[in-house]
């Protein structure tokens, strides 16, 4: 499928800034899953913000200014030929080790009631692609019921950042980084390596501008396969892979130093054709 994309971010960053820099994930790159035929980013003020690759295999930038202005804004646009997989990615070029994969972060602490009912499953070998699809499963029945879950602590916003959701008399509804974080937790905790990852979804749903989030558990046969927990399927055509991570944090698409207020999403659309 191709599937041009156009997203474009304003970060209020207030008068009299001496300096600041941001770390962006907005760059997919090119892997067994998707070729990307082109690609633009653009930050108000620089003509080329450096890039580098990251600890996570990630293609990553640093937009550094001096005096920046009050508001900056920061656009992507570009066009990806995506190929069905049946979510099964590999490994990529850059990769770190997968036991990084196995670190568990405050973002996804295992919930009891998905990983109670996979401790005594065995996970290696051919075992581990039904044991995962079997936790896909499972945390789709626990998040979409509203069980208690510590990563419903957290929530995306527009952007594919984490907000803390803090303590509330009615929950927020799970968004994909609830259903992702619950993936990768109860992995970890069964000793599979699994990370968080970020991308773009074509759906029919125009009113729900932002990032897509999911998450990929290592086979050391496969390599690295994808599971989206929110939709109950192994990604397809229709997501486009941007950055992996830990967690959402380190898979942000945008991190500001000064940390600034929620970027806000100002353009976006994902259409395949």
């Amino acid at each position: 499928m191709q599937i041009a994309i156009k997203h474009q971010i304003r970060l209020g960053l207030g008068e009299g800034v001496a300096r600041a820099i941001q770390h962006l994930l907005l760059t997919p790159q090119t892997s067994s899953v998707q070729t990307v035929r082109e690609w633009r980013l653009e930050v108000d003020g620089l003509d080329d913000p450096t890039g580098f690759r990251d600890a996570y295999g990630n293609r990553a930038h640093l937009a550094s200014q001096t005096r920046p202005p009050a508001e900056l804004v920061i656009s992507v646009s570009g066009m990806v030929e995506t190929h069905d997989r049946a979510g099964v990615v590999g490994k990529l070029t850059g990769d770190p080790v997968p036991v990084l994969f196995k670190r568990m972060t405050p973002a996804v602490k295992p919930i009891g009631t998905i990983v109670s009912r996979f401790r005594s499953a065995p996970s290696t070998g051919k075992d581990r692609i039904p044991l995962l699809h079997g936790l896909m499963e499972r945390v789709g029945e626990v998040l979409t019921r509203g069980e208690p879950s510590q990563s419903q602590s957290q929530s995306q916003d527009g952007n594919g950042q984490s907000q803390s959701q803090g303590s509330t008399t009615e929950k927020a509804a799970p968004v994909a980084a609830d259903f992702a974080h619950a993936f990768i937790g109860a992995a970890r905790s069964l000793a599979i390596p699994a990370r968080y990852v970020s991308g773009y979804l074509v759906t029919d749903d125009s009113d729900s501008p932002g990032f897509h989030a999911w998450a990929e558990a290592w086979d050391e046969g496969l390599g690295w396969i994808g599971f989206d927990a929110m939709l109950n399927l192994c990604p397809s055509e229709r997501h486009v892979r941007v950055a992996s991570g830990l967690d959402a944090v380190s898979a942000a698409p945008v991190r500001s130093v000064p940390v600034v207020g929620t970027p806000q999403v100002t353009d976006f659309s994902v259409a395949g054709q």
